[in-house]
């Protein structure tokens, strides 16, 4: 072929023998792009769905605006002192619902590591215990001009999403003019930043899963899982830090702020929401409203996104009415990524709970025309409320500031907490509680009468899995024959404002069965000629194979977010459980309505149902919601959600396919021992990291569905086999299908 083109190009051929070879490349290309590019449902010549790959965030983000426009209206009734009032005693009991139970007090075990001295302060850096094993390094910067007998008033200074916490030079410009100003600041580093990375490499002393945004978002998926959440682990880290700011004696217990900027903003108002013994707060560059944040930015990293937040009406400006009449300064940006719109409603909103309290000038808003930074406006706003609100008065004049050295502001000898000490992490503590949960689930599976019924309840309810209501008639899109079958596009209205476009192969001899063939890659991954799709074909099936919301032609969608992890979005996976559902759980509502199709109007009463790796537990939540599914096979699944959890490191791809909050009540093992006696193949079942290296876990897990299968007396019926590598399992498929 290349001296041909040579030839071609160099003008050896004739007139006619180079029409012939230009008409021989074109046809060979409309091959190729027929395999490619023919597969297509509604990309090509549907304007209206020309935003389909954004599908699943938007039907995520519609439910949730439902969600907060009824919180909206609730409000908006509210007239009275004695409603905010009853407002106020519901968000703290939802705030302490939504974050997770925290856990007892234990002693903090406080040592101060060194102490810096400088011309007008001193700096002592700390570390404390907020949780048995688990340090926070912290730093305590003391003005020297503190009167001896009296008492100071303290601001707590927590971090934004700064590699090196609290010692970066936008917040030790803050914190050092703070104590000049006669303040003691205590400053301490958010888990996953400064001296507590949790994934911390020492050869390249960065973090192995990436920015601090991820070492949040990483541990905080598998809490998620649990039922718990990042952010429970880190506003403990505040109120303990309150415990030890308290227990010194030149501190004021009744002065007592907080503030910090962007991610730091996130922790102020989340500490001062939940602990009553900060007096005022001043969050920076953070607060908005749910609703402007989806519509904008969308939701983000793990710590920033409630448990079921939206679902059970906590928004944005709740975090500051369930403080009144405490002081509070809103600190914003007008062009914040954070939405000013959304702050500035959120302002209107908590006004009012200040005014009926007749506390109008505890609250207040300002705003500096500028981007997601601290400015000198700013600053001297927020100096202004501390000094007015913690009775300290001064001059609010921002000032130069001569930053300590990178040395100076170092708390532990070798600068992280995990080369310096054996110390706990989130995944560690978290791993604890998934340990329990385990338990919790064993003694269950010994009584199977009473655990089905319960698990498929439960993993309706937290899947967020809905009924599909009336099937309509899906819409015919184009056809073309193949060598024995014949291939139709079709796509069919989904759960929301959506469709799901697929193909179905119709063979000239079928056999009154049909397949639901699910890939993590759509539709078309396995549709060319000499695929797994074709095999079924030339057995006889009818196979339907679907594009899934966010898969295919319905995704994946632009939004990323902030914990794009592995090239999957966690971000979006956080947005279906801010409303109490799952992507698995809207998905495994689709195959259900694709199998009601196949039965209703295709009149085909036998359906099997064949799911990869990733979308193995939609399948399985489907089928186990569905007996019209009458067989089941998964090839290279996950074997757990636990195995998950149970594991340092897993493989990002799956969390689309995990259900949170899950484990609080059931696993997928539970799902498939619901299954017997209906026939189950599993092939080249992987752990949670999506490899083979934990069979002990793997096989701890099939054990529950080996002891299912066998309580039913359908041993027969159960077939689980490896694979090798990039094996196509027919053999497996042949005795399946018999």
């Amino acid at each position: 072929m290349g001296k041909i083109m040579f030839y071609f190009l160099s003008g050896k051929f004739n007139c006619k023998l180079k029409i012939l070879f230009a008409l021989s490349i074109v046809l060979m290309t409309g091959i190729s792009l027929k395999a490619q590019n023919d597969l297509d449902v509604i990309r090509k010549n549907w304007l209206l769905y020309s935003d389909a790959s954004n599908s699943l965030y938007h039907h995520l983000t519609d439910q949730a605006y439902v969600f907060l426009a009824k919180r909206e209206s609730e409000i908006a009734k509210i007239n009275s002192l004695d409603d905010w009032q009853q407002r106020q005693k519901w968000i703290r009991e939802t705030l302490l619902d939504v974050v997770g139970p925290f856990p007892e007090k234990t002693p903090l075990n406080a040592k101060i590591t060194r102490v810096i001295n400088k011309d007008n302060y001193k700096v002592e850096h700390i570390i404390f215990e907020s949780q048995p094993g688990f340090y926070v390094t912290s730093s305590m910067f003391i003005p020297l001009a503190l009167k001896k007998r009296s008492k100071a008033p303290a601001i707590i200074y927590c971090s934004g999403h700064s590699e090196n916490g609290y010692r970066s030079e936008t917040y030790q410009h803050v914190i050092l003019n703070l104590v000049n100003k006669g303040f003691i600041v205590y400053a301490f580093d958010p888990v996953g930043q400064g001296e507590r990375i949790e994934y911390y490499d020492p050869k390249t002393n960065k973090s192995i899963v990436g920015g601090t945004t991820r070492e949040h978002s990483y541990p905080g998926t598998q809490a998620f899982i649990t039922g718990s959440s990042q952010a429970r682990y880190m506003i403990w880290d505040g109120i303990r830090a309150v415990d030890y700011l308290l227990s010194r004696k030149k501190v004021d217990p009744a002065r007592i702020g907080i503030t910090g900027r962007s991610g730091g903003g996130t922790q102020s108002a989340y500490i001062a929401a939940m602990d009553d013994r900060i007096f005022a707060a001043a969050p920076e560059n953070y607060i908005t409203n749910l609703t402007r944040l989806l519509q904008t930015i969308g939701n983000q990293d793990a710590e920033q996104n409630l448990f079921n937040g939206i679902m059970k009406g906590i928004d944005h400006p709740d975090l500051l009415l369930v403080r009144a009449p405490k002081p509070v300064l809103m600190i914003t940006t007008t062009r914040d990524m954070f939405s000013i719109q959304g702050a500035r409603e959120t302002e209107q909103e908590v006004s009012r709970i200040y005014k009926a309290y007749g506390k109008e000038n505890c609250f207040g808003r300002v705003e500096d025309d500028f981007a997601h930074a601290s400015t000198k406006k700013n600053r001297e706003a927020m100096y202004a409320f501390f000094q007015n609100n913690l009775n300290n008065p001064g001059k609010p004049d921002d000032e130069t500031i001569k930053l300590l050295t990178p040395e100076e502001m170092q708390v532990t000898p070798t600068g992280q907490v995990s080369t310096s000490l054996k110390c706990e992490t989130v995944f560690d503590l978290n791993r604890r509680n998934a340990e329990i949960l385990a338990g919790e689930l064993i003694s269950s599976r010994s009584n199977p009468v009473t655990h089905i019924p319960s698990i498929l309840s439960a993993a309706k309810k937290l899947s967020g899995y809905q009924e599909p209501a009336e099937i309509e008639d899906p819409v015919f899109t184009g056809r073309f024959q193949m060598d024995g079958f014949v291939i139709e596009k079709y796509f069919l209205k989904g759960e929301g404002n959506y469709v799901i476009p697929y193909l179905l192969y119709v063979p000239d001899k079928p056999n009154c069965k049909a397949l639901i063939y699910l890939h993590p890659s759509g539709k078309a991954a396995e549709a060319s000629a000499g695929g797994e799709i074709e095999w079924f074909v030339q057995k006889g099936f009818t196979v339907l194979a679907p594009d899934l919301v966010g898969t295919g032609e319905m995704g994946p969608g632009v939004f990323r977010g902030d914990a794009y992890i592995e090239g999957d979005s966690h971000n979006i996976w956080y947005a279906s459980m801010l409303i109490g559902r799952s992507i698995v759980g809207i998905r495994a509502g689709d195959v259900v309505r694709l199998t009601r199709l196949l039965k209703e109007n295709i009149k085909i009463n036998d359906i099997y149902g064949l799911a990869r790796k990733e979308m193995s537990p939609v399948l399985l939540h489907a089928a186990a919601f569905c007996p019209d599914i009458t067989r089941i096979a998964l090839v290279e699944p996950f074997s757990s959600y636990q195995s998950i959890v149970m594991n340092r490191f897993y493989c990002s791809s799956f969390i689309s396919g995990a259900v949170p909050g899950a484990l609080k009540a059931y696993d997928l093992t539970d799902l498939a021992a619901s299954l017997a006696p209906r026939k189950l193949a599993l092939a080249g079942v992987t752990d949670g990291y999506g490899k083979t290296i934990d069979s002990v876990s793997i096989n701890n897990d099939l054990s529950i569905v080996r002891v299912a299968y066998q309580n039913k007396n359908a041993e027969r019926q159960l077939k689980i086999v490896s694979l090798k590598p990039a094996e196509k399992p027919y053999n497996i498929y042949m005795e399946w299908i018999k």
